[in-house]
């Protein structure tokens, strides 16, 4: 008897050459140095990078020998960052840095801290850019270099994207580009608009420059669902709290849309990007009603 159990996954898109994982990776040979970083410190890794950007672990990191990939998941509403450490110590060897698996670690968190999972939509290139900007900002916090942030894409990254993980160049860009933010260097082509996040006492990186976030509030007695749609059409339910903004990005349109129940006759409310959102309760009329914070 077959036992299904149902999950989201969001992988690094980081290649090799030959075989390749679940999550369309091409795996690297062998390490032929079993103790190439002496004993991996996954642990230690992943709380200095939660300090760096002051952020509280929201996952469970779990090692799993033999699957020859690292990627963030839910299982049965848990978050996990799952690894091989053999995996991951190959990739230094074949990069020839060990902060290659610095970075696929710190890509991974950044899927839980931008809270990619919780739409159910898989890899997308925005979602995969915002977690490498994520890890070049992190990697520069905790003392990597810029050519050390991007070595590992640089040389195992494909050259061409795909429709859920975008090109080298690309992602290349996005860590360069969380990386100067991070150390305060000004470029034309990052942003230094800084964004809410689900926890107001964070003080996290901004978004990759271009992309655009939501930032909705619930004020009242107790949680409620609401339903979010990027084209007006197909809503997903998305639990929110008084207590704990929700941010979200829709990755077709400049804006995305809203309703209050599951309903087709539910009034719909449109959400542009870079704006921010309460939904409070009107006593004049006696319903929630959606308004825009200025």
């Amino acid at each position: 008897m077959k036992r299904i159990v149902l999950f989201l996954l969001l992988c690094s898109q980081v290649v090799f050459g030959q075989q390749t994982n679940q999550c369309g990776i091409l795996i690297p040979p062998p390490s032929l140095v079993n103790n190439f970083l002496n004993v991996y410190e996954a642990g230690a890794i992943v709380r200095t990078i939660l300090d760096s950007v002051n952020w509280r672990k929201n996952f469970t990191l779990q090692e799993q020998d033999g699957i020859n990939n690292a990627y963030a998941t839910i299982v049965r509403n848990q978050r996990y960052i799952i690894y091989d450490n053999r995996f991951l110590i190959a990739l230094d060897q074949y990069s020839n840095t060990g902060w290659a698996s610095i970075s696929v670690l710190a890509h991974e968190i950044g899927h839980h801290y931008r809270n990619h999972l919780v739409s159910g939509n898989g890899s997308t290139p925005a979602k995969e850019l915002e977690a490498d900007y994520f890890s070049g900002y992190a990697l520069a916090k905790i003392g990597a270099s810029l050519g050390e942030a991007t070595a590992a894409l640089q040389k195992i990254a494909p050259v061409q994207g795909n429709s859920s993980h975008p090109g080298r160049a690309a992602r290349v860009d996005a860590i360069q580009k969380g990386w100067y933010y991070a150390k305060a260097i000004n470029t034309s082509s990052t942003t230094t608009a800084r964004v809410p996040v689900p926890q107001p006492q964070q003080n996290p990186p901004p978004p990759v420059a271009g992309g655009g976030w939501i930032n909705l509030a619930l004020y009242g007695n107790n949680a409620m669902t609401v339903y979010l749609s990027d084209d007006g059409r197909n809503f997903s339910p998305v639990a929110l709290k008084t207590t704990q903004p929700f941010v979200f990005k829709y990755e077709i349109y400049n804006y995305g849309f809203l309703r209050l129940v599951n309903s087709p006759n539910a009034i719909i409310y449109k959400l542009m990007h870079n704006k921010d959102y309460s939904i409070i309760w009107n006593r004049r009329a006696n319903n929630w009603t959606v308004v825009e914070v200025k």
